[in-house]
C-alpha cells in the first residue's frame, strides 16, 4: 500500500515561509503528475499547486507569485516552498501524485495525514 507523508507544518507569522516536504514509499511520483492541496475547517479540499508529468506548473490564483512546488523523482519526494504567507492560507495541506488531463489534476485514491499550517501573529 502506498503510503504519503508530509510534514514541515507549523505556526508562522504573516509574511513568513515555510516549506513542506512530502515523501511517498514506492514511486508513485515517477511519471505522474504530482500536487498539493489544502483543506481549511469547514472548506473542501482544494488543489494549490502541481506539475504534470511533462514538467508543467500550476497554481492556484491564490498563491501564484508566493509557492513554489517542486519534486525530486530520486527520493520519491515533492516540496512546496511557501513564502509571503497570510492567515487565508490556514489549512492542513495534503500531497499526491495523480493524472493530469484537460486541465484538471486527478489525484490517486490515498492519502496521508496531512500537515497543519497556521499563519497567525
Amino acid at each position: 500500500q502506498v503510503q504519503l507523508v508530509e510534514s514541515g507544518g507549523g505556526l508562522v507569522q504573516p509574511g513568513g515561509s515555510l516549506r513542506l516536504s512530502c515523501a511517498a514509499s514506492g514511486t508513485i511520483f515517477s511519471n505522474s503528475a504530482i500536487a498539493w492541496y489544502r483543506q481549511a475547517p469547514g472548506k473542501q479540499r482544494d488543489l494549490v499547486a502541481g506539475i504534470t508529468a511533462e514538467g508543467i506548473g500550476n497554481y492556484a490564483d491564490s498563491v501564484k507569485g508566493r509557492f513554489t512546488i517542486s519534486r525530486d523523482n530520486a527520493k520519491n519526494t515533492i516540496y512546496l516552498q511557501m513564502d509571503s504567507l497570510k492567515p487565508e492560507d490556514t489549512a492542513v495541506y495534503y500531497c499526491n501524485g495523480g493524472r493530469y488531463i484537460r486541465g484538471t489534476y486527478y489525484p490517486y485514491p490515498w492519502w496521508g495525514q496531512g500537515t497543519q499550517v497556521t499563519v497567525s501573529s
